[in-house]
């Protein structure tokens, strides 16, 4: 019986509501569980609460030294800031920077190992004012033949297309440099691969593969076709044009812009009237003549070697090698091997 009235009670406790005073709790079931939780504060010792936001100009500067981070992605960004604000800044304002700021900045990322950054480093050269490239293209030139000799492919790549704007920018300033039309010569036919003796002994030792199909078939058409407006820049005669516009003035004012004052900041650099003597690499070979005669002298033979043999691959590689030829052609049509 005992037994028996324990079990009634306790099945007819499951049924009773607890009788609750007042401000008392509810009891918690036996498989409650905790569930609250705290969140802390992350407190920084230097955190400005000013509500004056930097400048433009001091934004651009701090942009420009984050070029030298570690991160890839963070070098791409600030070459998109950049380019963003040079190219929406008010018509004819001058930069945030200035161009010889900017340029030692900008031209070491054209050996960078990531291909973003390249590409956006193109796009803010780009956006810079063709008219102040000119003075510092033997700066230039120097970053661009060191990525023309580089070992991997896409940074060559990259820096054909940095060369043909360069080219578009100051093709004239660029081969009348110092070292601009030797060196960058001699480094594009290395590039491509060929000899510079224009022996055949030594381009049956030679093993050049012109790819017909994929990328190195697309890559020696670029290289190709920057070779192309290079010796156009190099070996073609601009006065012409030039000419033609200074017959407007008629008599007596003829060849008016040969008397004018130079546009150029170091326009008798050519002379090296400081300077040590400058070998013939080195030369600055500023008149059309003297381009001529060393690019007779030195590299049409075995330029015209390679374009035979690149020929052979048909496609685009052999319209650019056609486009090489003609570039030969016309510029060394009126050289008699004198001047």
């Amino acid at each position: 019986m005992g037994s028996s009235a324990k079990k009634k009670k306790d099945k007819k406790k499951d049924f009773q509501k607890p009788k609750l005073k007042v401000g008392k709790a509810r009891p918690k079931p036996a498989n409650f569980t905790d569930t609250s939780f705290k969140s802390k504060a992350i407190v920084l010792n230097q955190q400005s609460l000013t509500t004056a936001a930097p400048s433009a100009t001091s934004q651009f500067a701090h942009h420009i030294s984050l070029l030298t981070s570690r991160t890839d992605s963070q070098r791409r960004d600030s070459l998109s800031y950049l380019t963003t604000a040079i190219a929406t800044r008010p018509t004819n304002a001058p930069l945030p920077q200035p161009v010889s700021v900017l340029l030692p900045k900008l031209f070491p990322l054209t050996l960078d190992i990531s291909n973003g950054v390249r590409s956006q480093l193109l796009k803010l050269l780009r956006a810079l004012p063709p008219r102040d490239i000119e003075d510092h293209i033997g700066n230039v030139i120097l970053w661009i033949r060191a990525g023309v000799t580089n070992l991997a492919a896409e940074i060559r790549s990259s820096t054909m297309d940095m060369l043909a704007w360069a080219l578009d920018c100051a093709g004239d300033a660029l081969v009348s440099c110092a070292g601009g039309w030797v060196k960058t010569l001699k480094a594009l036919i290395i590039m491509q691969g060929w000899p510079m003796e224009s022996s055949p002994q030594a381009w049956s030792s030679t093993k050049t593969t012109f790819g017909k199909l994929g990328s190195d078939g697309k890559a020696l058409a670029k290289s190709l076709t920057t070779l192309a407006a290079f010796l156009e820049a190099g070996l073609h005669d601009r006065r012409q044009e030039q000419g033609m516009q200074s017959m407007s003035w008629g008599w007596p004012l003829n060849h008016v812009e040969q008397h004018m004052i130079s546009r150029r900041s170091n326009c008798f650099a050519y002379l090296n009237l400081f300077g040590p003597p400058p070998d013939e690499e080195s030369q600055i070979y500023e008149d059309r003549g003297d381009r001529q005669r060393v690019f007779a002298n030195r590299f049409r033979k075995p330029i015209e070697l390679g374009l035979e043999a690149a020929k052979q691959g048909g496609g685009d590689v052999g319209r650019a090698s056609a486009r090489v030829q003609k570039a030969i052609k016309d510029g060394m049509k009126d050289f008699d091997g004198l001047n």
